[in-house]
């Protein structure tokens, strides 16, 4: 079952996640959950955080619509420069460009704790990027001007209100 997507300007988006330890049945659990409600957004990558799980972890999406688990990832190297139209589950229906690579090279366990090291381009360089983002505290429009980081916090806080709202009326 889809987890809801926690909405930015949350503090939990905002703080950098734990490290994964345990590669067991909890770390499983979460996975299968991560991989459902980013199925459910439509999305291409999800970190834990953005399910309210401060976790290390995310799944990155690949071209033909699968996911892989990254664990504890580093990105060790970055070359090429690009500009990039971006947007996140997090800050639903914004979007803008960002300086981003087109090329990285990332170190990351996989779900049972295996260290691999991938040099990825484009599409996939991309998702690295931000969802590795995610897991150290750091939402895309931070790498927006402070003006239109603003304007999208002012219409975020709104949206947080009105689900908040929803939810309070569906309670018994």
């Amino acid at each position: 079952m889809a987890d809801d997507i926690v909405i930015w300007p949350s503090k939990l988006l905002n703080s950098p996640t734990e490290p994964v330890t345990d590669f067991g049945p909890a770390l499983a659990e979460l996975l299968l959950r991560m991989q459902d409600s980013v199925r459910e957004a439509d999305g291409i990558g999800i970190a834990a955080n953005q399910i309210g799980v401060a976790l290390r972890v995310a799944l990155v999406g690949r071209e033909d619509g699968t996911f892989f688990p990254i664990c504890n990832p580093e990105i060790l190297e970055r070359t090429e420069d690009i500009e990039l139209r971006e947007g996140c589950l997090s800050v639903p229906n914004e979007f803008d460009v960002v300086k981003r690579f087109r090329k990285v090279r990332v170190k990351y366990q996989d779900a049972a704790g295996t260290w691999h090291e991938e040099v990825a381009e484009d599409r996939l360089a991309h998702v690295f990027q931000h969802e590795i983002d995610h897991l150290y505290g750091k939402v895309f429009v931070e790498h927006l001007s402070s003006l239109k980081r603003g304007l999208i916090r002012q219409k975020m806080t709104k949206l947080q209100k009105a689900d908040l709202k929803k939810k309070a009326e569906r309670s018994p």
